[in-house]
């Protein structure tokens, strides 16, 4: 009787973990469709306009009416929320292409260029490592001035490094995986080698990393928002709602809570969302 229990609790906790992993990545889906459509058709989710004013419904909280309250100006915090993801989505989309591309480029030059320009560029990816990516962004933007266009170079570069050792790294694996070892031995060009074999099997892994790298950046940007270094208010981007809305926390809550809570939605999506792909391209792999 006790194997039997045994069998039956571990197909039971087997069954819960698979049950619980399809909720993921259903939840991933529907909560990423839909941002996409608040994202692209705003109007679709929210008839409101992010910038009617109604000093007559100032600072009210989550209601029926305004189902996640008014801001200082009477301004619906639903109709922000949704009309700013375009800008909080897109700052994120490409901050993570900036991070991804450079990290492509620097991170195949120190795994694949000659003993000069590898080592150049491995060191210089060190150095980069270890120089904060705060400060690097607060740098970029001190010189540049906040913008949505600056907000996208500062966290790209800000978050590259990581990535292109991570680059370099799997250059450097599938250039001594038995494969590449096999398309030598018969001859092949190394242009050919380099295009069917390295990039990519090296490459693959990008995909993941990128859906994982939106959630990121738009953490980061959100961040440097909130510090009045991004999208500059009355613009509905999630970051500059909260700095908006700090200060008026002790009276009206949700001012801050809400885009908070929308900005950890997002970043969970993309994360859970980079892991199933993770998972699923690792699978393929084997």
């Amino acid at each position: 009787m006790t194997a039997v229990a045994e069998r039956t609790n571990a197909r039971i906790t087997v069954a819960h973990r698979l049950a619980r992993i399809q909720w993921d990545r259903y939840a991933a889906l529907a909560a990423t469709v839909v941002f996409a459509v608040a994202a692209l058709w705003p109007h679709l989710l929210s008839a409101q306009g992010p910038y009617a004013m109604d000093f007559e419904a100032t600072l009210q909280p989550p209601s029926a009416e305004h189902w996640f309250g008014t801001d200082e100006a009477g301004r619906d915090l639903y109709a922000r929320v949704v009309h700013g993801t375009a800008a909080s989505l897109g700052v994120g989309i490409g901050a993570a292409g900036v991070s991804l591309t450079l990290a492509v480029v620097l991170g195949g030059l120190a795994a694949l260029g000659n003993r000069f320009v590898a080592g150049l560029v491995g060191w210089s990816l060190e150095v980069a490592f270890a120089f904060p990516a705060l400060l690097l962004s607060l740098l970029l933007i001190a010189v540049l001035g906040p913008s949505a266009l600056t907000l996208v170079l500062a966290v790209g570069l800000g978050t590259a490094p990581g990535y292109a050792r991570m680059v370099r790294g799997q250059v450097l694996a599938a250039k001594g995986s038995p494969y590449v070892e096999a398309a030598v031995a018969l001859g092949h060009s190394r242009e050919r080698i380099l295009r069917r074999h390295i990039l990519p099997n090296a490459l693959r892994p990008l995909v993941a990393v990128f859906a994982l790298s939106i959630g990121q950046s738009i953490v980061w940007a959100s961040s440097l928002s909130f510090l009045g270094l991004g999208i500059a208010p009355p613009a509905p981007e999630w970051g500059a709602l909260l700095d908006a809305g700090r200060g008026y926390i002790t009276v009206a809550p949700w001012l801050t809570v809400i885009p908070g809570l929308v900005i950890v939605l997002l970043a969970l999506t993309t994360t859970t969302l980079g892991r199933h792909l993770q998972s699923f391209l690792e699978k393929g792999e084997r």
